[in-house]
């Protein structure tokens, strides 16, 4: 059977797992949402957010897009951070990218990717700012798997640096943002431990919007 159709058979069997267990499971479900996780991650089919996190319908507000980039003019990733933060009020912003990914790898490479040249540039930009230390790691894998890391920091640098991020943090001391790692090898979640108040108060003298 094609993909396309055993979609709809396999949701008929999902509603009917999900009533068996609990008849008022739809009705709750459309009261409304109120998650505490606003989760930035990539489009890769491998790395299904909820899944990873082991978290149920409601939970989690997600956005994905090619290597979790947070650009100011990519209105779509801003406008998911405005409401998550502005609207469901989420105490945690998390910037989740993975080891083997595509569009990192992609960045890593001086060649012409076409249409995806804009977006990788904002990866380009990662490694051009940290070109010295990467440089230094002679083992591709290891620099392709450091360069996943930083892009993460960096993109969680620029979730810190948004006016509601910032106003509603210094008003209410949420959301506090984080940095994570998923290794598709093993399955695990790595912290990435960005210390958020320090990143804040690196940024404030350029970056504070709050005001």
């Amino acid at each position: 059977m094609p993909i396309y159709r055993k979609v709809f058979e396999n949701n008929q069997k999902w509603i009917a797992e999900k009533k068996a267990t609990n008849k008022q499971f739809f009705a709750k479900l459309a009261e409304g949402q109120n998650p505490d996780v606003l989760y930035i991650g990539c489009s890769d089919s491998r790395v299904t957010a909820e899944d990873l996190m082991g978290v149920k319908a409601g939970e989690v507000f997600v956005h994905r897009n090619i290597a979790n980039v947070i650009s100011n003019n990519d209105l779509s990733v801003m406008s998911v951070i405005e409401y998550a933060v502005a609207y469901l009020h989420v105490k945690y912003i998390v910037v989740c990218g993975h080891y083997l990914c595509g569009g990192v790898e992609s960045a890593m490479q001086p060649k012409d990717f076409g249409i995806l040249n804009p977006w990788l540039r904002n990866i380009r930009d990662v490694y051009r700012l940290h070109q010295v230390e990467l440089d230094l790691i002679t083992n591709e894998k290891q620099r392709f798997k450091r360069l996943v890391e930083l892009n993460v920091e960096e993109q969680a640098f620029n979730v810190i640096k948004t006016a509601v991020v910032q106003k509603s943090f210094l008003e209410t001391g949420y959301p506090t943002v984080h940095g994570w790692i998923f290794d598709v090898e093993t399955g695990e979640l790595i912290d990435q431990n960005i210390d958020f108040t320090e990143k804040l108060g690196c940024i404030r003298e350029i970056y504070d919007l709050a005001e």
